[in-house]
């Protein structure tokens, strides 16, 4: 049992990170009063914090880990990696390799590292308007795609509102908002516009785990081929938690995806893609395109470096062996981990919904079904979240964020971890049955 007057330490770092880190913390999103925990170590599905504290983690490295913390195969390729050199700045041997594993993973023709999934999404919206030759960029409303300030609109609820002090003195006005998993909204608005891409998660991650109807992904596939825009599948967080990405699971093919987080290898930082059919990535070929001005710019000075696509490639390497039976544990552990939450609202007459897919589960303290962010954020019970995340802290159980329960998976977790989590939270419903029964 965690006791919060006793993480001392962290309370400690907090102080002294307030002096020099704003906000004292290195992302926004990392910040929880009174304090953030500071984690000393991982391994495999727990963290330790320096206070000694022990947790299981569902927060798993903002979704990127998979295999869990530790895996291995890949530290012993990065071991050897760091004593033969990680960036050079030039061309290496596991670039091919990794480009190779990536395509094969996705089943798509070309890829370009680069240095995050924010990356990603920024050189994938540069693509489209090359290949296009139109402007307009369809995004989707709570849709969070990093902080390119073209998407970076209608990202935080309310959703009417900038999404950064800055975004008041940016022009947006070409970048067109559509309603999520409502397909006659979204051709109701394209018909109307000239868009030169619409980019989707497949399962919405940062809006608390939604996913999208299989239908509505097949209509925006058939709508981009008769509207003629770019269909861009952002697969950041989804990429490699399903067997070949969530497009192999909702068998709907994008034009170009984007992928970031484990597509380095998990654990290190510089890892994003472009993937793509070549019809789109060609436009990046400096040797067809010898002259600047006639391809899309791509570059960064850690694009490629050895050691993340050597982690990548390990990584992929692996996935392709296990093949599909990994994926099965992993998300049998996910639909357990689902009918238990499930079970225990409907035991207590909870007023809360679940959400999610696989390895990806969303906790919705809301009067509505939440099939879009929109109905997940108006009707909220912020207190019965935050008091949740509370109580799960003092149980030993972490995930992010206090205000949106939603947690992710790996294969490291086990049985007895989910149900423990089930317990837990029903204990927790139990104990706050003003807060939270159904009205």
């Amino acid at each position: 049992m965690v006791r919060w007057e006793d993480l001392k330490k962290s309370k400690e770092f907090y102080e002294e990170a307030r002096k020099y880190l704003p906000g004292g913390v290195s992302y926004a999103l990392r910040y929880f009063a009174p304090h953030p925990i500071y984690i000393a170590k991982a391994k495999g599905s727990r963290v330790w914090d320096v206070d000694g504290n022990e947790y299981v983690d569902y927060w798993m490295s903002h979704g990127t880990v998979i295999t869990g913390f530790g895996y291995e195969p890949i530290l012993e390729a990065a071991r050897e990696q760091l004593s033969l050199g990680t960036h050079f700045g030039l061309c290496n041997e596991w670039e091919v390799k990794w480009a190779k594993a990536v395509t094969q993973w996705f089943d798509l023709d070309m890829v370009r590292p680069t240095n995050s999934g924010t990356e990603a999404n920024m050189y994938a919206i540069r693509l489209a308007r090359a290949y296009t030759k139109k402007t307009k960029i369809g995004k989707f409303i709570g849709g969070w795609h990093g902080g390119y300030p073209e998407l970076h609109v209608a990202a935080s609820y309310p959703y009417d509102r900038p999404s950064s002090l800055d975004m008041r003195y940016i022009n947006t006005d070409q970048t067109v908002i559509l309603p999520y998993n409502d397909l006659d909204g979204v051709r109701n608005i394209v018909r109307k516009e000239d868009l030169a891409a619409v980019i989707v998660e497949p399962l919405m991650g940062a809006a608390g785990c939604i996913p999208a109807e299989r239908e509505f992904l097949k209509g925006l596939r058939e709508l981009a081929d008769d509207e003629g825009f770019v269909l861009i599948f952002d697969e950041v967080i989804t990429g490699f938690r399903f067997y070949k990405g969530a497009q192999h699971y909702y068998n709907v093919r994008p034009d170009i995806i984007t992928a970031g987080k484990a597509v380095g290898g998990q654990y290190f930082a510089g890892a994003g893609a472009v993937v793509g059919s070549s019809e789109y990535l060609e436009l990046l070929d400096q040797v067809a395109r010898p002259r600047f001005d006639e391809r899309v710019f791509h570059g960064g000075t850690f694009v490629g470096n050895p050691l993340t696509m050597r982690a990548g490639y390990v990584l992929i390497s692996e996935l392709l062996s296990k093949g599909e039976l990994f994926y099965e544990k992993l998300h049998g552990l996910g639909r357990r981990l689902i009918k238990g939450l499930k079970d225990s609202i409907e035991r207590t007459h909870a007023q809360c919904h679940i959400t999610g897919l696989g390895s990806m589960i969303g906790i919705h303290f809301t009067e509505e079904v939440p099939r879009d962010p929109l109905t997940s954020e108006r009707t909220k019970n912020l207190r019965a979240c935050e008091l949740l995340f509370k109580h799960m802290i003092e149980r030993n159980t972490f995930f992010l964020t206090p205000t949106k329960p939603h947690l992710f998976l790996s294969a490291a977790h086990t049985l007895e971890e989910v149900d423990k989590f089930v317990s837990d939270f029903e204990d927790f419903l139990a104990r706050n049955t003003e807060l939270v029964t159904r009205k």
